[in-house]
């Protein structure tokens, strides 16, 4: 499923910014330039918002108290105020995080794809099993089997293989597979995305070579591939 974000912001300039960066990277994203205008888009089933606080009419923080109990979703507060007492504040009254401008592009979407990651984490908690026809995949126990035999992974090549089946059908692009797995602070690139993904396609290949479980969209990324195998059920 394609995380949705919602973006308010009454700078134009930084709005458009935001909204170009996540929108390539496969996100569905809206904007809103105040705060009236960002109560219509809350029964999008938003996955994340990202939130300015000094904005005219309704400041950020007011809108997080007004809204913090009918939605769960990261709250992250962007801000030029850099004050102690106003991180706090915005911490308390229900923000997940705090990103002081001006602010790095590549931070931002980094700070975005760790709590969207920490927030699936949660929500499924209690969800072990990802299966696709014969191929199941256990959340738990992070084996990968099929007709019930276990084909051996190493720990990124299951990482990969988790976060493109439970996202089935999103692109994601070798740059966020690499800050989603290695992390934003690992040494290295992003080229070593295609060797990994070419070993998961190996391995998988040799149980079932009838189907290409990871497809690639080309000049965009990866992808879990669902023409074949189904959207995949998770128990």
């Amino acid at each position: 499923m394609v995380e949705k974000i919602l973006i308010i912001d009454d700078d134009i300039e930084i709005l458009s910014l935001i909204y170009d960066a996540l929108s390539d990277e496969g996100y569905i994203v809206y904007n809103a330039e105040n705060s009236k205008e960002a109560l219509r888009y809350l029964n999008e089933h938003i996955d994340l918002i990202l939130m300015d606080v000094m904005m005219p009419g309704k400041s950020g923080f007011e809108l997080c108290r007004e809204i913090r109990d009918m939605i769960d979703c990261p709250i992250i507060f962007i801000t030029a105020k850099t004050e102690e007492r106003d991180m706090m504040e915005g911490l308390a009254i229900g923000g997940d995080d705090y990103i002081t401008k001006p602010f790095s592009i590549k931070v931002l979407k980094a700070r975005v794809a760790a709590h969207l990651r920490r927030d699936k984490r949660n929500i499924n908690r209690e969800r072990k099993f990802i299966s696709f026809d014969n191929l199941n995949i256990d959340i738990k126990s992070r084996e990968v089997l099929f007709h019930g035999v276990n084909i051996q992974m190493t720990k990124r090549e299951f990482d990969i293989i988790e976060l493109l089946a439970m996202n089935c059908g999103q692109v994601f692009s070798k740059e966020r597979i690499y800050e989603s797995i290695w992390g934003y602070d690992a040494e290295g690139d992003s080229s070593t995305v295609s060797e990994h993904i070419k070993k998961v396609r190996t391995k998988l290949a040799k149980v079932d070579p009838d189907v290409k479980y990871v497809d690639t969209v080309w000049g965009v990324g990866y992808r879990w591939n669902t023409q074949k195998k189904g959207s995949g059920e998770i128990a």
